[in-house]
């Protein structure tokens, strides 16, 4: 084992995610000495199917199975995690349940929305089959609405489809934009590094272990973030000592729903630009323009070989619900969940009305991809593991991703997520 504890930081963080990031940029900015330890690469977004698979399709590792009839779920591992293919929505934190627990981020949220380029998707970048979908569910009644999205819309290009292969052109805000900032203001990141457990004394964390290549290597630090996500941190903590992390999680079930319009001609497009959030029934229904390749994974599997060329007549709805606490994270990292009656109830509703907006927008042969899920969260829930500043019981020792969030919420958390690193940032600072 290579010993690194001479070399001492003020603060480690393990992972680039959007929570991780932003705590990285906060402190760096502060004049802190940070290291931040990723499993993932660095390479340069190629926005390129191949690297999409290798960051975020690897079974196993990022392409996550439960046991429960091929039920998969994706986390992106590389510098930025899932950021770097999400579809750039920015939906607001919910303010409400973070109140209950003594967290408010309203100020948070307000400064990060004046720097990041947060704004409805341009009528002039909306693709046609979003168009179509959004008149459709107006005329029937739905409020469809555009929502917010990480872009820089001034770099972004018409008919593209690279949102989830990863934005080559810089368009798409993502969490490697923090790190690289951290990074040039002096944090030190290395990427390749499978942090295996916290080193603590006492009850004290202070610091990690953790392998890169074939070598294991220990590094100190006053402080300690763990933001690997909503399973890699679980696992990490468990293999810490504290084995009560990773139960009773949620992870945001979602389908999609196709139908054809002959001479619809839809080219790429920005996904998820616009669509309607029932808060009361817990569901999200939006537009989501897949790539041919996801669209084949979604549709071949269905025996619908007749659809195989007709992604650009296909209009696609994705219905993602607000699932119940339940399952685990197995300490390898694989997830153990079903989905439960009820929520199998919320996607066959918000299917019905996808259905609906389909036929009424002239679509044909309507049917349903496979049972999918996004967003793991509350596995190391604030108010059971972490205090109102997100500080586990051992000293120290923080955590900042969607691990944290408490309750089900059915959203994307990206904005919510750097809102709470922001907040962890400068209590950090604060005490120091």
């Amino acid at each position: 084992m290579n010993n690194a504890q001479s070399n001492a930081y003020d603060t480690i963080i393990v992972g680039s995610g959007p929570g991780g990031a932003s705590v990285a940029r906060e402190l760096t900015r502060s004049g802190q000495s940070v290291l931040m330890l990723e499993m993932g690469d660095n390479a340069p977004i190629r926005g390129s199917l191949f690297q999409m698979a290798s960051n975020a399709g690897i079974p196993g590792q990022s392409l996550l199975f439960t046991d429960k009839k091929f039920l998969g779920m994706v986390r992106g591992i590389c510098t930025g995690g899932s950021s770097v293919f999400y579809c750039a929505t920015a939906f607001d934190p919910p303010t409400a349940m973070l109140d209950a627990y003594g967290i408010d981020v309203r100020d948070q949220v307000r400064d990060i929305k004046a720097e990041l380029p947060i704004a409805p998707t341009e009528d002039r970048l909306m693709g046609v089959g979003a168009k179509r979908i959004m008149d459709s569910a107006l005329s029937l009644g739905y409020p469809w609405e555009k929502f917010n999205k990480f872009i820089y819309q001034d770099k972004c290009r018409e008919n593209c489809d690279k949102c989830s292969y990863g934005c080559p052109y810089g368009a798409k805000w993502t969490a490697r934009n923090y790190v690289e900032e951290a990074v040039d203001q002096g944090m030190t990141l290395i990427n390749g590094a499978r942090v295996t457990r916290i080193l603590f004394e006492k009850d004290k964390a202070v610091g990690v272990r953790y392998r890169k290549g074939f070598s294991d290597h220990e590094v100190s630090a006053n402080t300690i973030v763990v933001s690997a996500g909503g399973v890699g941190t679980p696992q990490i903590l468990r293999q810490s000592g504290l084995h009560e992390a990773g139960y009773d999680f949620f992870f945001d079930p979602l389908i999609m729903v196709f139908g054809s319009v002959d001479g619809l001609k839809s080219k790429g497009e920005i996904q998820m630009s616009a669509g309607y959030h029932n808060t009361e029934k817990g569901y999200l229904m939006v537009d989501l323009n897949f790539p041919t390749p996801m669209f084949w994974a979604q549709s071949l599997p269905r025996l619908r070989l007749d659809k195989a060329f007709s992604r650009d007549k296909t209009l696609m709805i994705m219905i993602k619900i607000k699932d119940g606490l339940g399952g685990r994270v197995t300490w390898n990292g694989g997830v153990r969940k079903s989905i439960s009656a009820a929520d199998k109830d919320k996607l066959k509703e918000g299917a019905t009305h996808a259905r609906r907006i389909l036929e009424q927008a002239g679509a044909k042969s309507v049917f349903k991809g496979w049972t999918v899920a996004a967003h793991p969260g509350g596995t190391v829930k604030i108010n059971h593991m972490l205090d109102a500043d997100l500080k586990t019981r051992k000293e120290n020792l923080y955590v900042c991703d969607c691990s944290v969030i408490p309750e089900p919420w059915g959203l994307p958390p990206t904005l919510t997520l750097l809102a709470l690193g922001r907040r962890l940032g400068r209590h950090l600072e604060s005490r120091a």
